[in-house]
C-alpha cells in the first residue's frame, strides 16, 4: 500500500487529499498543516470583515473531522514540517502544541505550502495596530480590533487584490480609507489607462488613494499609527493593513535542496513533479507556464493552486496528465466597479520587446452589459489584446455588471487556442436582460477583424496627449468633434474642430487632408462610422479616439470634475426632504450621450422653475451634467449616488450663483487646458475686431499675459482682425469674382499690416518694428507662436470669413473656425471680455 504525505491543507492540499483518496481508496494519506484550520475560503476573509459574510463558519469548507469521516484522510492540524530528508524518503514534523519532533516517511510526497504575505524591513512595522490578511487567525485579529477599538480610520497599503477588497470592506464598515500604493496604478494585472477606471470610482467613493509613494516607516502614536511616505507626506490612521505582495513559502523545499527559481519559487515540470521526481509541488509555491507566451512564472491564484493539485493526484497514482500552464485569469470588486483581466496586458508586453503595430495590437470598446433598452443596462470598458495572427494575448474588462462572464467567455476561447476572429463567431445566449444581439465579446471580435483589415485605426489617450504636448506633431493633426451640440455644452477636447456626425460629407471641406484626422464622439461608434466616411473621401490617415470621450474624461478625471458626484453618507440621504414638485426621469441603462440628451429634451417640455429629478447608471453623468447646467442656465440642486445609480436634481431657470460655482468647480472649462481656481470664472476672451498693427500687437501681449496666469483665454477674430490671421504666401483658391478683389486689397498676413496712427506711408510702421527689436520686445509673429503654445485659442469667424472672401486655405495653421455661438460660450466662462 503507497503512502503519500502532504504538506499544507487549505487550496491545494485539501483538494490533492480529496482527489487522491476518489482514485485509491487503499491509499494511506496524511495531510499536515501547521495552522488550525483547513481548506477555508481565504478570498472571503475580507467580506466576512465587512459583514457581507456574517457567518464565520461558512468559511470553514472543510475540518478535520469532515475529511477523516468523508475521504479516511488522517489530517493533523498544528504540525509543522521541519525538514524533507529527500534520499531517505522521510520528512520531520514538529507538533506546535507540545514541540515534539517526530518522522513521517512517504512514498510521495506533495508540497502545498502556499505563500505569505511581504513584511519588508520597515520601521515600526510590527506595531500592533499594523495587521496583514492571509488567514482566519488575521481575520479574528482584525474583526476584533474593529469590534473592541472602533477605529475610525484605516490605511491600507497596496492596492492589489487583497488591497482592494479591504479598502473597499473597511470602507463598507464605516471607516475613512487610504490606499497607498508605491506603482502609479491599483491592479498591476490592469494597463494604466484600464486602472484609471478604478482610481476615479475609488475617489469618487471617498477613498484617498496615494499613488507612487512609498511607505518610509510607521510612527506609533497614543491612539493611532502616522504613516511616514517616502515623499513627507504623514497619514494618520487608527488602523493600518499591509497588503504589499507574497513570497513562496518554499524554505523548506530550499533546504532539502529541491530546484527553485530566482523569486523563490519550486520549479516542477508539466506533470508537477519538482528535481525529485517522488516529490510534487502545487499552487501557490510552485512556478508555473505562463499560457500565452510560455515564460515561466509565479500566479498566486486560488483556481490554478486546485487545477494543479487535482493533475498531480491523477499522476501519483500513476496518469500522465501535463498541467498546460495558467493564464492568470482573475477578477476583483472595486466599490462600484468590477475589473478582471486574462493573459498578458500591454505593459508586458512592452518590456518583453514587443511593438504595438508591429507585433500585437490593441482595440478599447465601451459597450453596455445588456440591451440598452432595458433598464439597468450600464457601461463596460474592454480591451483586447492581440498578435498580427490574430491570436488573443488578453484582455481586461471594467464595469459594473456582467465582467465576470464576458472575462470568462475570453479565457475559454483562449484556452482552446482561438482567434479574435472565433470571438466574432460565438454564438452567445441573449435576451433584453442578460445582453445584447451582439455582445461585448462579439463586438471586441468585430472590431479586432476592422483593425485587421485596415478599416480602422485607433489612437490611444495618451498617444493623444503625447501629440498635443508637442508642437510640431499638434500641427500635424486635428482634431474632429463629431458630438452633437447639445454634448459639446458638456465637454470637448481642447482645440478640437466640431462639426457634428451628420453634417460631415457637407462640411469636410474644413478638413485638410494632409493632416492626421482624429474623429472623437462620447463611446467610439460615430468616431468610427465618421473615420470611414472620411477614409473613403480622400483622407489616408485618420485614427479615431479609442473609447471616446467618456473614457478620455476618466483617464482625466481630476481634471474634469471627479469630484462632481461624490457618495452622500445614508445619514445625508434621508434628511434630504424636497420642497418643489419634481418630475422624474429615469436614464438608467443610457450611455452618454443619451442621458443628457434625455435631459435635454424634458427640460424643453417644463417651465422656469421646475424640477427635474434623473437617475442614470452612467459613472460620468454626475460629471457631465454639472458642467451642462453651467453652460445652459439650469440650476444643478443635488447630486449622490444611490446604489449603482447617480440620482441629480436639476431646476429649470438661470442658475443660481452659489450653484454656477459648485459646477464650475466641478467641470473646468472645457475650451482651455487650465480649470477654473477655487470655482471662480476666470477665462478671458477677446475680439480682434480691427486688423491694425499695434492693436493685434497689444491683443496678443494682454492674451499671453492672461495664459501665462494659467487662464484659457479665447480671441475671436472677426472682419478686419482676419487679416493677422492670413498666410503670408498666397494660395490658389477658387472663389468667386468679387471675393478675389477683396482678398487683393487686404493685408496679407502680420507682415502686411500697418500701425492705426501715425504709419507714414509705412515709415512709421518700420520705426515701430526696429524699436521693438532693439528692445528685445516680441514681434507680432513671436507673440501668436507664444500663444498658441500656451494653449489660447484662435478662433476664426465663420461669417466674417464669408463676408471677406477668406477660405481656411488662406489662414494659417493652428486657428479653429466657429461661429458666435462658440465665442459666446467661453465668453461665459470669462470674466474678462475685450474688444479690439
Amino acid at each position: 500500500m503507497s503512502k503519500t504525505v502532504i504538506i499544507g491543507g487549505v487550496a491545494g492540499g485539501a483538494t490533492a487529499a480529496a482527489r487522491l483518496r476518489r482514485r485509491d481508496e487503499k491509499r494511506e494519506i496524511v495531510m499536515l498543516e501547521r495552522g488550525e484550520h483547513i481548506s477555508f475560503a481565504n478570498c472571503g476573509l475580507p467580506y466576512y470583515i465587512g459583514d457581507v459574510i456574517q457567518d464565520r463558519e461558512a468559511l470553514l469548507l472543510q475540518t478535520p473531522e469532515g475529511m477523516k469521516k468523508k475521504f479516511n484522510i488522517d489530517v493533523r492540524i498544528r504540525q509543522e514540517a521541519v525538514t524533507i530528508h529527500p534520499g531517505e524518503n522521510k520528512i520531520e514534523v514538529q507538533d506546535l502544541q507540545t514541540g515534539k519532533i517526530y518522522e513521517e516517511s512517504y512514498d510521495q510526497l506533495v508540497i502545498a505550502t502556499g505563500s505569505s504575505p511581504l513584511k519588508p524591513g520597515i520601521p515600526g512595522i510590527d506595531g500592533s495596530r499594523i495587521f496583514t490578511l492571509w488567514n482566519l487567525s488575521d481575520t479574528d485579529q482584525i474583526k476584533a480590533f474593529l469590534q473592541k477599538e472602533r477605529p475610525k480610520s484605516a490605511a491600507v497599503i497596496g492596492g492589489g487584490f487583497i488591497g482592494l477588497e479591504m479598502a473597499e470592506n473597511l470602507h463598507r464598515a464605516g471607516l475613512a480609507v487610504s490606499v497607498i500604493e508605491m506603482q502609479k496604478q491599483v491592479m498591476a494585472p490592469l494597463d494604466y489607462e484600464m486602472a484609471r477606471l478604478l482610481h476615479e470610482n475609488m475617489e469618487m467613493n471617498g477613498v484617498e488613494l496615494i499613488l507612487e509613494d512609498g511607505v518610509k516607516r510607521f510612527g506609533q502614536e497614543d491612539a493611532g499609527v502616522a504613516v511616514s511616505l517616502a515623499s513627507g507626506k504623514i497619514i494618520r490612521a487608527d488602523m493600518v493593513i499591509l497588503s504589499i505582495g507574497v513570497r513562496p513559502n518554499s524554505r523548506l523545499a530550499s533546504d532539502a535542496g529541491l530546484a527553485l527559481n530566482a523569486r523563490g519559487g519550486i520549479r516542477v515540470n508539466e506533470f508537477l513533479q519538482t528535481s525529485v521526481p517522488n516529490i510534487y509541488a502545487v499552487g501557490d509555491v510552485v512556478e508555473v507556464g505562463q499560457f500565452v507566451m510560455g515564460e515561466r512564472t509565479m500566479i498566486p491564484l486560488a483556481g490554478p493552486a486546485n487545477k494543479q493539485a487535482r493533475i498531480c493526484a491523477d499522476n501519483i497514482v500513476g496518469d500522465r496528465k501535463p498541467y498546460e500552464g495558467s493564464m492568470g485569469t482573475s477578477v476583483v470588486q472595486c466599490f462600484d466597479l468590477t475589473a478582471a483581466a486574462v493573459g498578458l496586458n500591454e505593459k508586458v508586453l512592452l518590456t518583453s520587446g514587443k511593438e504595438k503595430g508591429r507585433d500585437y495590437q490593441t482595440v478599447l470598446i465601451q459597450q453596455k452589459s445588456h440591451a440598452g433598452y432595458y433598464s439597468g443596462a450600464v457601461p463596460l470598458t474592454l480591451k483586447l489584446l492581440f498578435d498580427t495572427k490574430s491570436r488573443i494575448l488578453g484582455a481586461q474588462i471594467v464595469g459594473q455588471d456582467g465582467v465576470d462572464k464576458r472575462i470568462d467567455t475570453i479565457a475559454s476561447v483562449m484556452r482552446l487556442s482561438g482567434t479574435t476572429d472565433d470571438l466574432a463567431k460565438l454564438e452567445l445566449a441573449y435576451a433584453p436582460p442578460f445582453s445584447s444581439a451582439k455582445d461585448p465579446v462579439n463586438m471586441a471580435g468585430f472590431t479586432a477583424e476592422n483593425v485587421r483589415e485596415g478599416l480602422v485605426s485607433f489612437l490611444g489617450v495618451q498617444e493623444l496627449e503625447e501629440i498635443r504636448a508637442d508642437k510640431k506633431r499638434r500641427e500635424t493633426c486635428q482634431i474632429l468633434d463629431v458630438t452633437e451640440n447639445a454634448e459639446r455644452l458638456v465637454f470637448s477636447i481642447p482645440g478640437s474642430l466640431h462639426i457634428p456626425l451628420g453634417e460631415l460629407r457637407e462640411r469636410m471641406d474644413e478638413l485638410d487632408p494632409g493632416k492626421l484626422i482624429i474623429p472623437y464622439c462620447s463611446v467610439g461608434v460615430r468616431s468610427y462610422n465618421a473615420a470611414r466616411i472620411l477614409q473613403q473621401s480622400g483622407f489616408p490617415d485618420v485614427k479615431v479616439l479609442e473609447g471616446g470621450t467618456t473614457f478620455y474624461k476618466s483617464y482625466h478625471y481630476k481634471e474634469y470634475g471627479m469630484n462632481a458626484g461624490k457618495e452622500k453618507t445614508k445619514q445625508e440621504e434621508n434628511s434630504r426632504r424636497r420642497t418643489t414638485e419634481t418630475l422624474e426621469l429615469d436614464c438608467s441603462g443610457m450611455q452618454c450621450p443619451g442621458p443628457i440628451m434625455k435631459v435635454n429634451e424634458a427640460l424643453h417640455t417644463m417651465e422656469k422653475g421646475e424640477r427635474l429629478c434623473v437617475a442614470a447608471t452612467d459613472l460620468g453623468f454626475a460629471r457631465d451634467i454639472a458642467a451642462w447646467c453651467l453652460r445652459t442656465g439650469n440650476t444643478l440642486i443635488e447630486s449622490f449616488k444611490e446604489g449603482k445609480q447617480t440620482r441629480v436634481t436639476i431646476e429649470k431657470g438661470e442658475a443660481k450663483e452659489e450653484n454656477r460655482k459648485q459646477a464650475e468647480s466641478a467641470c473646468p472649462a472645457q475650451n482651455g487646458d487650465y480649470p477654473a481656481a477655487s470655482g471662480e470664472r476666470e477665462g478671458k476672451t477677446l475680439i480682434v475686431f480691427d486688423g491694425d498693427l499695434d492693436k493685434v500687437l497689444a491683443a496678443f501681449i494682454i492674451a499671453n499675459g492672461a495664459a501665462a496666469m494659467g487662464r484659457p483665454v479665447t480671441m475671436f477674430f472677426t472682419f478686419w482682425g482676419l487679416n493677422a490671421l492670413r498666410r503670408p504666401d498666397k494660395r490658389r483658391v477658387k472663389k468667386p469674382f468679387l471675393d478675389r478683389m477683396f482678398g487683393m486689397m487686404m493685408p496679407r498676413g502680420t507682415g502686411k499690416l500697418k500701425l492705426s496712427r501715425m504709419n507714414m506711408g509705412g515709415m512709421g510702421t518700420r520705426l515701430m518694428k526696429k524699436v521693438m527689436r532693439d528692445k528685445n520686445v516680441s514681434s507680432l509673429e513671436e507673440l501668436m507662436k507664444q500663444a498658441m503654445a500656451q494653449g489660447v485659442r484662435l478662433v476664426a469667424c465663420t461669417m466674417s470669413m464669408d463676408v471677406m472672401g477668406i477660405t481656411k486655405e488662406e489662414l494659417i495653421d493652428g486657428v479653429e473656425l466657429a461661429g458666435v455661438a462658440s465665442y459666446l460660450g467661453d465668453a461665459e466662462l470669462s470674466n474678462v471680455n475685450l474688444f479690439v
